[in-house]
């Protein structure tokens, strides 16, 4: 089944723009094509049948339902899969086409909106993670459903994250980011550099370009975790581990499954690619390290108070000769 219980029409023009950006097969082609992301969810719930032998599974956010039929393959008794776009409707047919009508039951709507045919479930799974893990992320989601469905001691697949920073070099592509607009075809477009500068670059950042060690600054459990909680102001302490000119931070993180055979979802940039990417914050000022330099700093970040969806950041670093501070916009 898959009929709505929710009414579009009644979102906020942000919901309506995320929800309606599910609904192209573009995005879904580039999700499955991760194969960083996907194999590390079918991992976890391969490695780990004995958790979902005869369990009762939601999917939250199921998208073309390839983890539901992953938790099917991994022994569950049925999943319920739940999501507002209508590429839930293709999701039905591919369903259908490989045999799992009888074990995943599809919801079109807001978990928030619909009610589940059973009271509780076993696990609950999700890809909720935007770039810069919180930023358009469904976590608010997932925990709602925790809150209201999950059994005690149910599980979350995946359960913890860590998010770290560490300073790269990367002086070219802030020549033409940032200083392009100094000089526009002989014309002055200085005032578009605080609007480029605000705005981090979603990227994918060569392994080479670290020039500091990185350094967690979030952790938090979802088991646990509550909203307001996933606003934080963190410190962070980087060593260069190179003489060399720093220009940004880059901001990567982790996704930790449960279960005996653990298995980590990783988005650095000495990991396999992924379509998170990774977000870099350019500095207002240029940074000369010597190896065993150190960076002490602060990053702090909070829901966009215009849009929840989207992030308000603020980066405060200072070394022996230097102390710098900007606010940053994921828009």
């Amino acid at each position: 089944m898959s009929e709505s219980a929710t009414d579009k029409s009644k979102l906020s023009k942000y919901e309506q723009h995320y929800f309606s950006s599910y609904d192209h097969f573009g995005i879904h082609e580039e999700m499955l094509k991760d194969t960083s992301r996907t194999l590390s969810y079918r991992n976890a719930m391969y490695r780990n049948k004995e958790l979902f032998k005869d369990k009762i599974v939601l999917d939250v956010g199921c998208g073309t339902g390839i983890l539901s039929m992953f938790a099917v393959k991994a022994g569950a008794k049925h999943v319920y899969s739940v999501d507002m776009s209508s590429i839930i409707n293709k999701a039905k047919e591919i369903i259908e086409l490989n045999g799992f009508s009888d074990k995943i039951t599809l919801l079109q709507g807001k978990i928030e909106d619909i009610e589940l045919p059973v009271d509780k479930v076993d696990i609950i799974i999700s890809e909720w993670m935007g770039y810069f893990l919180l930023y358009e992320s469904m976590l608010d989601t997932v925990l709602y459903a925790r809150d209201k469905y999950l059994v005690p001691n149910g599980l979350i697949f995946p359960d913890k994250c860590q998010m770290y920073i560490a300073g790269i070099e990367d002086g070219q592509y802030k020549d033409e980011k940032i200083y392009y607009w100094e000089d526009v075809y002989g014309f002055d477009y200085s005032p578009f550099i605080k609007v480029a500068m605000e705005e981090p670059l979603v990227d994918t950042v060569n392994n080479q370009s670290l020039i500091t060690n990185g350094c967690k600054f979030f952790e938090f459990d979802i088991n646990t975790v509550k909203k307001e909680e996933l606003s934080f102001d963190k410190p962070f302490e980087l060593t260069a581990i190179d003489s060399d000119l720093c220009h940004a931070y880059v901001v990567y993180w982790d996704a930790i499954f449960p279960g005996n055979e653990k298995v980590v979802l990783p988005t650095g940039p000495m990991n396999q690619y992924t379509h998170w990417k990774q977000t870099v914050f350019y500095m207002n000022q240029v940074l000369d390290l010597k190896k065993g330099d150190i960076i002490k700093g602060r990053i702090s970040g909070k829901p966009s108070e215009i849009n929840p969806r989207e992030i308000d950041i603020e980066i405060k670093w200072e070394t022996d000769d230097t102390i710098g501070s900007y606010n940053y916009f994921l828009r």
